[in-house]
Parts: C-alpha cells; sequence; structure tokens
C-alpha cells in the first residue's frame, strides 16, 4: 500500500488536463507550490523506546518480528485521512511508532500487553492502516513510547461450520483474502466497503464497518457471532450462541471499540451461500427528494435489494458514482441497484416495479456495472485530487428518516460557511427501516496551511451534526477526530460508562491512548 495515498501506488494515475482546467475554472483550483516528499525525506522521531524495552518485546515475538527501520515505521504512521495523507506528503512522520511489532498468537498478543502495561509502552492496534479518522495516532505523554502492534501474522481461516454457516478467523486476514478462502467452500461473508481491498476484519469488527451491500448482507457487526479479545486485565471470549437474553450483550461493547479496550484475537463470523448471479443497474429521480422517498419505500417496504445507493444531484452531476470516469455524469439524481443470488428476477422485477412507481427511470445496467467497476477507486481519485491542489474529504452521518433533510442541510450549510464555495456531494450509502445514512464529499482549493483549514471545517461539520441530532458517525468510526463530538453525543454519563470500561480493561491506559474514549466533559 501507499505510504503517502492509497492502495497500489501502480493504479495512480493524473488527472485528465480538461479536469484540472474545471478545477481551475469552477473552485480556483491551483497545482501546490511544492512536490510531495520523497519515502526517504519523511522526518521521523528518534526511537524513544530503550533497548532493554526492545529487547522484551523482541522475547515475546522473536527479534525478527520486532522492526525500528524507517520503512517499517513510516508505513504504520497515521492512516489514510485527507489530513494524514497532507502530513505525510509534507515530510512530517512525526506520530511515527518507536517500533512495529508482529505477534503470532493470542498468547503473544496477551504477553505484549501484559509487558506493555508494566513498561508503559502505548500499543496501536494495526491492521490495513485504512482509518480515516485519526484512530492510529496514540497520545505520548506520560508513556516510555509506542509501538504498532500489527496484527498481520494473525491471518489464518481456523474453521468453517456449514451446518451453523459460521466461520472462525483470525483478526489479520484481509478482506480479498476472507472471500478467497470462503470461496473453495462455496461461502462469502458480502462485506465489500470501499477498504476492502486493503482493510482486516479485525478492523472492520474494531470499527463496526458497513459494507456497500450492507442492505443486503448487513453490516460488519451484524456479522459477528463471536470473538475473542485480548486486554491488559485478561481474555474475553464472547459469543456462546447467536442471541442471549443472558443480560448486556458485550460483544456489542468490543464492537467499535477502535482498540481501546482490548485487541481482538478471533472472529466467529456469519456467512451466507455465494451469489450465482448478481445485477446491477441505474434509475434516475428528478430530485434528492423524489429518490429518497423511493429508497425508503423499499427499506421499510421491501424487498430490500442487496445495494441500494441514493446520489444528490451534484454528485450525480459530477459522475462520482463513476470515480474510474468522472465527469460523465448527468442531470436529476442517480439510484444504484443491485440484486444478488436466488430468484433473482423475481426480486429484481419487485424492486423495480417499487422504483417506477414512485416516479423513477430505469437506465439499465450500464451505470451499475460502471459502478460496480469503480467501486473501490475513488480514493484514487482523492490522490489525483489531492496532487493537483484541491483538498478532498468525506464525511458520514445518520439519521432517522424525519430529520434526514435537516441533517443534509446542516452538514451542508456548515461546509459552505467554513470553506468559502466547495463543491459539496452526497449520497444515501445505506438504508434501514427507520433511517439512513448520508456520505458527503467535498472538494475545495488548497489554501494556506491545508490541515488547519480542513481542521476548522471538520469542526464546524461536527458541531452541525450533533446539534441536527444525527450521530457524529454511521462507519467511518470515532478515532481522535470525532472524539469530542461523541462525548457530546453520549452526554456525561454514557462518557463516564466509557471511562469505566476502559480503567476496568486497561487500568495503564496504554491501548490507543487518545483514541475514541473523550478525556473531559463533552462539549463542542
Amino acid at each position: 500500500m501507499s505510504w503517502c495515498g492509497w492502495g497500489d501506488p501502480a493504479k495512480a494515475r493524473e488527472l485528465p488536463e480538461q479536469i484540472r482546467k474545471l478545477l481551475h475554472d469552477l473552485l480556483g483550483v491551483r497545482a501546490p507550490d511544492t512536490p510531495a516528499a520523497a519515502i526517504d525525506d519523511v522526518r521521523l522521531p528518534p526511537v524513544a523506546l530503550p533497548e532493554p524495552a526492545l529487547a522484551a518485546l523482541a522475547a515475546v515475538t522473536g527479534p525478527a518480528h520486532v522492526l525500528t527501520s524507517h520503512e517499517a515505521r513510516l508505513r504504520h504512521t497515521r492512516g489514510k485521512s485527507t489530513p494524514d495523507l497532507l502530513r505525510m506528503r509534507a515530510g512530517d512522520g512525526s506520530d511515527a511508532p518507536d517500533a512495529v511489532v508482529l505477534p503470532g498468537s493470542h498468547e503473544e498478543v496477551a504477553e505484549l500487553l501484559r509487558l506493555c502495561a508494566a513498561e508503559r509502552i502505548a500499543v496501536v492496534p494495526f491492521g490495513g492502516g485504512t482509518s480515516v479518522v485519526g484512530g492510529l495516532v496514540a497520545a505520548r505523554a506520560g508513556f516510555t513510547g509506542v509501538i504498532a502492534l500489527d496484527l498481520g501474522r494473525l491471518d489464518r481461516l481456523r474453521s468453517v461450520d456449514a451446518e451453523s454457516m459460521v466461520a472462525d478467523f483470525e483478526p489479520g486476514v484481509r478482506a480479498p483474502e476472507a472471500e478467497r478462502l470462503l470461496a473453495e467452500h462455496g461461502l462469502t461473508l458480502g462485506h465489500f466497503p470501499q477498504s476492502f481491498e486493503y482493510a482486516t476484519l479485525g478492523g472492520f469488527a474494531a470499527a463496526r464497518s458497513s459494507g456497500q451491500a450492507s442492505a443486503g448482507y448487513g453490516r460488519f457487526d451484524d456479522m459477528v457471532v463471536g470473538l475473542t479479545l485480548a486486554t491488559p486485565s485478561g481474555t474475553l471470549e464472547l459469543g456462546r450462541a447467536p442471541k442471549s437474553a443472558a443480560g448486556p450483550d458485550l460483544r456489542q461493547l468490543v464492537l467499535g471499540s477502535e482498540g481501546a479496550f482490548g485487541v481482538i484475537t478471533s472472529l466467529r463470523l456469519r456467512v451466507r451461500r455465494r451469489p450465482a448471479e448478481r445485477r446491477y443497474e441505474g434509475w434516475r429521480f428528478e430530485s434528492f427528494r423524489a429518490g429518497t422517498a423511493a429508497v425508503r419505500a423499499l427499506a421499510q417496504e421491501g424487498p430490500l435489494p442487496t445495494v441500494l445507493r441514493l446520489s444528490d444531484e451534484t454528485e450525480t452531476m459530477i459522475g462520482l458514482a463513476r470515480p474510474d470516469a468522472i465527469g460523465g455524469g448527468g442531470s436529476g439524481c442517480l439510484v444504484i441497484l443491485g440484486v444478488e443470488g436466488d430468484w433473482i428476477g423475481h426480486r429484481h422485477a419487485a424492486a423495480a416495479a417499487v422504483l417506477a412507481w414512485h416516479g423513477g427511470e430505469p437506465l439499465g445496467p450500464e451505470p451499475g456495472q460502471a459502478w460496480e467497476h469503480g467501486r473501490f477507486s475513488a480514493p484514487y481519485l482523492r490522490d489525483s485530487l489531492l496532487g493537483a491542489g484541491a483538498t478532498v474529504e468525506t464525511l458520514e452521518t445518520a439519521g432517522f428518516w424525519s430529520n434526514l433533510p435537516r441533517l443534509y442541510d446542516a452538514v451542508r450549510l456548515a461546509l459552505l460557511g467554513a470553506l468559502g464555495s466547495p463543491l459539496v456531494m452526497c449520497h444515501v450509502s445505506h438504508v434501514y427501516e427507520t433511517g439512513a445514512s448520508l456520505y458527503f464529499t467535498v472538494v475545495t482549493p488548497q489554501q494556506g496551511d491545508p490541515v488547519e483549514q480542513w481542521q476548522r471545517a471538520k469542526e464546524a461539520v461536527n458541531a452541525a451534526i450533533v446539534e441536527a441530532g444525527g450521530t457524529i458517525s454511521h462507519h467511518h468510526g470515532v478515532g481522535r477526530d470525532h472524539r469530542d463530538a461523541y462525548g457530546a453525543e453520549l452526554g456525561p454519563l454514557g462518557v463516564g460508562v466509557l471511562q469505566a470500561v476502559k480503567e476496568r480493561l486497561d487500568p495503564a491506559g496504554i491501548l490507543n491512548p487518545g483514541v475514541l474514549v473523550p478525556q473531559s466533559p463533552p462539549g463542542i
């Protein structure tokens, strides 16, 4: 994975000249004054961990699995948010861990946590490194040093229970490999977020990931029926049955905990039969309001398709639903409809009838196939835009159907107020009977310090989301970027509950310090 961008560097591409001209004419985007730093020019702080501490870590995993090289540390620095990438492109590696440690078993993870608690070493669990909310930057104050706990060696499919439709995985398995392993059994997870090509199963669980086919397969937290969590205080084994009335479900406490409560070392996941056929197509609606009414009808009354996405007028016009062919959009609002599995003809006809009844115009398979082809390529477009001098970032929220228009307007107004005249696009990315998520993409010229420029806008949007009654994150997580707004969403008592859980499982506070758990009374 690229150290200063997204994904495979070989897939990076320059923006066509006509797109550069459009950005300049529409938004005033100009090429940056200085080129991006080379990997050897990125400034990293000296390794703070003393040799005895490094030797103790190596005694647990073996010396070959404790890395302190410039490249290893750099590739485990921060995540993939736009501010993360802007800092790396500027040569700023100040958040680099002192060492990268790769355990090979649950027992090694547990021993490392005990050692780090005793030695006051902060631990950042690291999967695919795809966090976009500052979830991989630990606070250093009060600690001997920081390690990135890379779970890449925990990469096995341990068992498949075909009768119960449950697969037991280690957390470091990347999503494409999980699909390959399950395909050998005729199975699938059906979890395809935009980070699919690089993220790990443990990361999906830790961040409450939601995939592009969530309408049909559910969110990742719907798929987790059991897990093992290593903590400095001991091990939690959770999930004896699909559902239980034996008190609160502690699985839900771990899901979304972002490595602040413990390290997930195994996952028991619900799987499905691999579909023999998939069909994607496009529909056009006159307005975002009309399209929203149609997708709400499908979510509430059915039949619910596997994929259901609605772009607003601006996103449709720009063509962002087809990021590999940007600029080729049309008028109105585009819906992507996807149907998979058995009885596909019947299910497609029933869903199409609902869309048509609400005024939808069928566009045929081409828009759906184009979306499927480019569904993982939008982050590459972001890298190209950053190189051209535009700040590009995404943010998301969710709310009840009745409150969605207010939430949509609040986010757009906050961005316009903070950035002047940015390009703001939105789509409904995940639907439920009671509400939906809104996923925004923002493009604006880089001005002054682009990191500070975006942070101001992000603070304004966070405040607007809380004030408008939305949740601070639907699937990106909390990290550092949303921590204070998350505190405001929870309220003082909720924050106190989180702090109490943290204190019980991680008394020394070594696990991802500064991430997720608000440290002060909530407020924005």
